[in-house]
């Protein structure tokens, strides 16, 4: 009897049951699969790199707030009006031999070291440092018409900066280098003197604030040319050749004297040179005012005074003599200092 029945089919065969079932992934299935991969992966990239590009952007605006972005702005957008230059005589300056081979590196090369401004007004800025690359870029665009000359490579500031900061940012790039004169730095601390934004009228004051970074000694010969100039003003007809110890000297004297200094304008006068202008400072220097004893003030006793003895200033009060003076003292042999300090008590203890 055959296995099938009426309708022709046999048994279910229980062993194919048993075997597991090969699903293979067909082209749709293939297709779906890679897709999804390949959205996952991209999904992936896009927010690391929404990560990367928000961190950049970060890094990117507090560099813009440091004033580290370069920028390139045109000439006629750059003013230099609102601080005074830290250089006496700028048409000298703008017309001399180093401007010219400035403007030579400037045409060959390019400018390599960008200037320094804030903005004083959207989309106005004023200088703060580069005077010298600022005039060498006008003078070249305004000598060959080159539109490649017509802008300047600048760092902005960006935010608030007091007023002082100003003035030390301005001066302390040719401090650094040693570019300006003792007169030079002086005639800052006196123009920063006059400006109402500061609110400080004293200059000697000013150049403890502009000129923090220097030497304490450096500060002090500042201070002289600042009385210097003070004192003698336009009567000194080349300030910027005045040599440190020589203007310092002359500061000294003034300051123990201060009746002489309208016979020093005077002398001043009509000099052709600064050869000849030195001569008459040392000439100053060299005349001795005979001072009689009845004319000498009578001084309280416990009161500080000082006075000059040649180079060296002498300071005296109770319990203490100090004598500041450019010799070194620590090179003087031993026996010898001892000799002349005996002798200075001795006759301080006559005089008693």
């Amino acid at each position: 009897m055959s296995g099938k029945n009426k309708f022709g089919f046999g048994p279910i065969d229980d062993s194919d049951m048993k075997r597991p079932r090969r699903r293979e992934v067909g082209p749709m299935g293939a297709a779906v699969r890679e897709t999804a991969s390949s959205v996952n992966e991209s999904t992936e990239n896009l927010v690391e790199q929404r990560r990367r590009n928000a961190a950049d952007a970060k890094a990117f605006r507090a560099a813009q707030d440091e004033g580290l972005v370069l920028v390139r702005l045109p000439l006629d957008r750059i003013l230099a009006d609102d601080l005074p230059r830290d250089r006496l005589d700028l048409d000298a300056v703008a017309a001399s031999d180093e401007m010219e081979e400035l403007k030579a590196s400037i045409r060959a090369r390019g400018q390599k070291e960008p200037v320094e401004v804030y903005e004083s007004a959207p989309g106005v800025y004023q200088l703060k440092k580069g005077w010298r690359r600022l005039t060498a870029l006008r003078q070249l665009h305004l000598e060959t018409g080159d539109a490649a000359f017509g802008s300047v490579v600048a760092r902005v500031a960006h935010g608030e900066s007091s007023r002082i900061d100003l003035y030390i940012d301005m001066v302390e790039e040719n401090v650094i280098r040693e570019d300006l004169s003792f007169a030079e730095m002086a005639q800052v601390a006196l123009s920063a003197a006059s400006d109402a934004g500061l609110g400080e009228s004293d200059a000697e004051a000013l150049v403890g604030r502009i000129y923090a970074s220097l030497h304490k000694m450096k500060r002090s010969y500042i201070r002289s040319f600042v009385f210097l100039l003070s004192q003698l003003g336009d009567a000194l007809p080349f300030p910027k050749a005045v040599s440190r110890n020589l203007g310092v000297d002359v500061a000294r004297r003034l300051q123990a004297e201060p009746g002489r200094a309208a016979d020093l304008k005077a002398a001043l006068a009509g000099l052709a040179d600064a050869d000849a202008q030195a001569e008459v400072l040392r000439g100053f220097l060299a005349q001795q005012t005979v001072v009689s004893e009845r004319s000498k003030p009578v001084r309280e006793k416990g009161v500080k005074y000082e006075f000059h003895v040649g180079s060296s200033k002498v300071t005296a009060r109770k319990g203490e003599c100090r004598i500041l003076s450019r010799t070194d003292f620590s090179s003087v042999d031993r026996k010898k200092l001892e000799r002349a300090i005996a002798a200075f008590d001795a006759v301080i203890n006559e005089a008693e």
